[in-house]
């Protein structure tokens, strides 16, 4: 009788280690809803997803429906334990009883506490218009979560300076959304420029903010690629050629529409100082 052969060692390797990594490499690629799904097919599959935590770091809910049972949910789950990004931008029925009261915009300082104490690998948090936050439950997250690399406080105006001199511990900041933020001063956004790695940085409506501010982020942050000045009438021709001599000529996206004491936003002038611009906005 003829004997059947045994499974050759290379097709045995393929389908216990070649096939599962071709997996994961396409799962990567697919979205946050999908890769839930790909959860039900297979007790197989979802061995392989669920040991990805790379496949786990990011929880959007950005304008969902109950967010906060969602949130809380997800945050209960071993494979979210990693988690690095969570964005609550315009979400809807968050409660503080499973981490926030009622809508976004009442986000409170019980709930950046949990996520400084669960969660101190973040890099990448959307608080826009959560307007119920204090300078207590910011500072917190500040000191706990180090490897922020995005933080978005647009339109938050109840901040004071103080906490805002704590951004300057986020040394891998490269997004700083501050747009509304009165109550920033040039002290203030000198302890800031201390995040050298800033790449895009929004200043619009920062109305307490003069040419001393700007120049010192121009000295120390010399990677900036996207700067918004909108708004800001203390701010003056000085500090565009500070910018344009501390930062090599890098930044593509500029906007100084309302800065009335800037006189060389013409075209021509701004490009002369930043040859790369792509983006800008000037008052006409």
């Amino acid at each position: 009788m003829e004997k059947i052969a045994a499974p050759a060692e290379d097709d045995f390797t393929w389908s216990r280690e070649t096939v599962p990594r071709v997996f994961l490499l396409v799962s990567s690629r697919s979205s946050q809803r999908d890769l839930i799904s790909l959860l039900l097919v297979s007790p197989w599959i979802y061995r392989i997803l669920t040991s990805a935590s790379s496949l786990w770091q990011v929880l959007n809910f950005r304008e969902r429906k109950i967010a906060g049972n969602r949130l809380i949910a997800a945050l209960s789950l071993p494979r979210y334990r990693n988690v690095k990004q969570i964005n609550l931008e315009f979400a809807q029925d968050i409660d503080d009883t499973h981490l926030i009261l009622l809508k976004t915009k009442n986000i409170s300082d019980q709930s950046l506490e949990f996520v400084a104490e669960n969660y101190s690998e973040l890099e990448s948090l959307n608080l826009t218009r959560c307007i119920k936050l204090t300078d207590s439950g910011l500072k917190q997250l500040l000191e706990k979560c180090l490897s922020l690399q995005s933080l978005n406080l647009y339109a938050l105006s109840s901040f004071t300076d103080e906490v805002y001199k704590e951004i300057s511990l986020l040394v891998h900041l490269k997004l700083l959304d501050l747009c509304g933020a009165q109550n920033l001063s040039d002290e203030g956004l000198s302890s800031i420029s201390k995040c050298k790695n800033l790449i895009t940085l929004n200043l619009t409506w920062c109305v307490r903010v003069t040419d001393e501010g700007v120049i010192s982020i121009a000295r120390s942050c010399t990677s900036i690629e996207s700067l918004s000045l909108f708004g800001i009438t203390g701010v003056t021709d000085k500090s565009l050629e500070a910018l344009s001599k501390s930062g090599y000529n890098k930044i593509t996206t500029l906007d100084v529409n309302g800065c009335i004491g800037i006189k060389n936003r013409s075209r021509e002038k701004l490009l002369q100082l930043f040859p790369n611009l792509k983006c800008f906005k000037v008052h006409s």
